[in-house]
């Protein structure tokens, strides 16, 4: 039994390579949806529980455009190595963008998604509770 296993984290498969060997396309995958699950949750925790509130709120902000607004926001407070991270998940050929998005948005989200994807597999938990934060404008 592994390890993750015996300390009962059932939910956590580490990836087969180090997460900054991984491609950014690939870190955008989990990215997505470790981000929405964040979106989804802070909503959760306002008081407006309206199914069509919160799916709408959570669309504008877990769109491309709202994810391009958002890696905006966060660009100032970026490390080092967190902006290559972002660099590489912006140049990533990661294909079409959907219909109704613009493909410089695309290519940005796909950005924010890598790094989001990176700090999930890090474990840098705290890092990315900073940067929701920021992203909700909970610090400013």
């Amino acid at each position: 039994m592994s390890k993750d296993r015996e300390a009962g984290n059932l939910l956590f498969h580490p990836p087969l390579k180090p997460p900054n060997l991984m491609n950014p396309v690939v870190l955008a995958y989990m990215g997505d949806a470790v981000f929405e699950l964040l979106i989804r949750q802070y909503l959760i925790s306002l008081p407006n529980q309206k199914s069509h509130h919160l799916h709408r709120e959570a669309t504008r902000l877990v769109s491309a455009k709202g994810q391009r607004s958002i890696l905006e926001r966060w660009q100032p407070h970026l490390t080092e190595e967190e902006e290559e991270i972002v660099r590489r998940g912006r140049n990533a050929k990661s294909g079409a963008p959907p219909k109704n998005a613009d493909h410089a948005d695309y290519r940005l989200a796909t950005a924010l998604e890598s790094l989001v994807g990176y700090l999930y597999y890090e474990g840098r938990t705290e890092r990315l509770n900073e940067l929701l934060a920021l992203a909700l404008d909970e610090n400013e």
